[in-house]
């Protein structure tokens, strides 16, 4: 039963694994931005979590871990994939393909999603609190 009501919360957690390896990622280009031949990296989760979430395919339930997953994926275990970014072409002559100017943008758009997320995690907790105290009632 208490599984059901932090099931939101573990998602919510996982998100925030995200914009954590993330800002680790952004951090990594800036100070690469220099380095001949860096290529740009970047992480991929949200696309993996839509896959896990699809409502629209059939998934099946299993009820043991050895079972097989049939359907889409549990959104726990959606991977956070860091990539390189080789088909941005480079106009500059060392090859490197990192735009500061960009990596900025992404580091304030992580910023914000991660203290979003950060709020939503601390409210839920809070929601939990609440049912359980008011339970004793």
């Amino acid at each position: 039963m208490l599984e059901k009501l932090t099931d939101h919360l573990k998602l919510r957690e996982k998100a925030l694994d995200a914009t954590m390896v993330r800002n680790e990622v952004i951090a990594q280009n800036i100070a690469n931005v220099d380095t001949p031949g860096y290529k740009r990296k970047t992480v991929t989760f949200e696309e993996y979590l839509g896959n896990a979430l699809d409502k629209d395919g059939f998934r099946g339930h299993t009820t043991d871990r050895r079972h097989i997953q049939i359907g889409g994926g549990n959104p726990e275990n959606t991977p956070i994939k860091v990539r390189t970014e080789y088909k941005d072409l480079s106009t500059r002559l060392d090859g490197n393909n990192v735009d500061i100017e960009n990596e900025m943008a992404s580091l304030v758009k992580n910023i914000i999603r991660y203290n979003a997320i950060v709020q939503s995690v601390d409210n839920g907790y809070k929601t939990l609190k609440s049912v359980i105290s008011e339970g004793r009632k």
